[in-house]
């Protein structure tokens, strides 16, 4: 993380003690109690997260690599980029070369770590690697998880954020990681 400013003492809430609400398979839901700035006591529950990375596949004709998943927590089939989570211990590439091979068949010759990104600072520490995969080469078949499903959809990145401005792409991810594949594939950031 970001380092500790000095000036930045007088907003820093210190953990006085820690309680597990709730584990499940991915989740961990925390509840500490803090002390605040002032000295005073305050509450904060959160989840902890292991943390993920989200991959921007580039087909040799520029199109990228998209998919359409239904998303149980808001009812909808989403358009999203691949993504998934990183495993104990695992260098957040290689969770990145596996999710693209595992869920578009694809492996990629050229990879960048573009940024990373909190998608809900207010009450999880998640935090997602961007990753930018090109010169990708088609392995054929993806490997899905037990219990996943998908369909892939190709779009160009005007294609892709005409779908953002119509509402038809929402997912946090998403949206950050095409910010960053516009700046960097146009050539407008290096």
């Amino acid at each position: 993380g970001l380092p500790v400013i000095d000036k930045d003492t007088h907003l820093i809430e210190t953990c006085i003690d820690s309680e597990r609400i709730w584990q499940g398979r991915l989740l961990d839901v925390r509840r500490d109690r803090v002390r605040l700035p002032d000295g005073s006591e305050g509450v904060r529950e959160y989840v902890m997260h292991p943390g993920a990375v989200v991959i921007i596949p580039v087909l040799p004709d520029g199109r990228l690599i998209f998919e359409r998943q239904y998303r149980y927590p808001i009812g909808r089939v989403m358009l999203e980029l691949p993504a998934g989570k990183i495993d104990p211990n695992e260098d957040s590439l290689l969770t990145a070369q596996r999710e693209l091979r595992e869920e578009t068949g694809h492996a990629a010759n050229q990879w960048r770590h573009l940024g990373t990104m909190h998608p809900t600072i207010g009450y999880a520490n998640e935090r997602i690697e961007i990753y930018l995969a090109q010169n990708l080469v088609s392995l054929g078949q993806n490997a899905l998880d037990e219990g996943e499903f998908l369909e892939l959809v190709e779009l160009s990145l005007p294609e892709a954020m005409a779908a953002v401005r119509r509402g038809e792409l929402t997912d946090g991810k998403t949206l950050s990681a095409l910010l960053w594949a516009e700046k960097v594939l146009t050539g407008v950031w290096a």
